[in-house]
């Protein structure tokens, strides 16, 4: 804990000797984003083409689910109907079905209804959300609850219970999500309040450490958990449970905050930053993502928060974005710190699409705070 505190002091230390920085304007921040986003338009004009690394999959599973994710918040600031017909066209290319079908329980595979019931709420096509729903129902259906085994599980399956719920009008979708995500938190132990982050699953509780002696909280992991916990306030702000999740959410922007690099950026591992320490772009994009909404939203001070957000934005805006849209600094897959490296400014994640979501969700809320 020693040296967690000495790290804490010497950003702090570092921040505060760093030169002040503004948020830039509206059109600043829109042009970054739709720069990044017309790179990955124009290299997938086929919104079903499917997806080729060390095996090829379908493009709807949830990296690409979380892209479109970050397009549908682009589309709410920027309604460019050629936003909204790409993300049609991929619901339309897929049939609005499920990576693994109706009987999967994978959140993995249910994330792409988050953008599947997005769109429903325009069209009002039932056939839309159809097999979402099937396969939601067959979950609730059973007594099982344990399903979220990693904490990337409640962003792609959270928001989805909590849209249905809202639209149906039945509270069974939202209790359900809260006995998983209870699970998760409480009886697998994932959430750890004492430093109010998650261990990524139950290979990272203790003793598991980092190398300089600390526990690992992986840095996109617990962006993963301030997304879900974003969108389900911001999806039912009547939840029943909406006191739960937003003490979970202060508790971890309060974490968060101390331990941002004096760049702008988080580290992948949260409380080591000599174990692959460096710039990296989609966890840090999650967390400006529920730090701006905070402040949006009243719930967190504009004065303490701002000068993270602020900084965060223009690491991401200025340094990770190449000339063409391409990111830079984003972290492959994985669930660790090592998973995924190197990652550097010209380095390439095996899916450049989730990345792109997260910068998409991060700018968005930015957006609405710039002149």
């Amino acid at each position: 804990m020693k040296k967690l505190t000495l790290f804490v002091a010497l950003l702090v230390v570092a921040t505060g000797l760093a030169e002040a920085q503004n948020l830039p304007a509206k059109k600043e921040i829109m042009d970054k984003m739709v720069l990044a986003n017309a790179y990955f338009m124009k290299k997938w004009p086929d919104t079903g083409k499917t997806i080729i690394t060390n095996k090829e999959r379908p493009s709807n599973i949830w990296t690409r689910a979380v892209y479109y994710e970050g397009l549908m918040a682009l589309y709410s600031v920027n309604p460019d109907k050629a936003y909204y017909n790409y993300a049609m066209s991929w619901g339309d290319a897929h049939k609005w079905g499920l990576n693994g079908g109706v009987k999967n329980r994978n959140a993995d595979n249910h994330c792409c209804g988050q953008t599947y019931l997005d769109l429903y709420e325009k069209e009002k096509n039932p056939e839309m959300i159809k097999d979402l729903k099937e396969s939601i129902d067959l979950m609730i259906a059973s007594d099982k609850i344990d399903d979220w085994t990693w904490i990337d599980a409640l962003q792609m399956g959270m928001p989805v219970f909590a849209k249905l719920s809202v639209i149906t009008g039945d509270k069974k979708y939202s209790e359900r999500m809260y006995q998983m995500y209870m699970d998760s938190k409480v009886r697998q132990g994932f959430y750890n309040p004492a430093d109010g982050l998650w261990w990524r699953d139950k290979d990272f509780r203790p003793p598991y450490k980092e190398p300089n002696g600390e526990d690992c909280y992986w840095s996109r992991g617990n962006g993963w958990v301030v997304a879900a916990l974003v969108r389900v306030m911001e999806i039912a702000p009547k939840d029943p449970h909406y006191k739960e999740y937003k003490k979970t959410y202060l508790a971890m922007m309060k974490a968060l905050l101390p331990i941002q690099r004096a760049d702008g950026f988080w580290n992948a591992s949260l409380h080591d930053p000599t174990n692959f320490g460096g710039k990296e772009t989609s966890g840090t994009g999650l967390f400006i993502y529920g730090m701006a909404w905070g402040v949006n939203h009243g719930m967190l001070s504009a004065k303490k928060y701002m000068p993270a957000i602020v900084k965060g934005w223009n690491a991401m805006a200025n340094e990770s974005v190449h000339a063409d849209g391409c990111l830079g600094f984003v972290q492959g897959t994985g669930k660790q710190p090592s998973d995924g490296q190197p990652v550097t400014y010209d380095s390439k994640p095996d899916f450049e699409d989730y990345g792109l979501g997260c910068f998409l969700l991060a700018g968005s809320e930015v957006w609405k705070m710039a002149k």
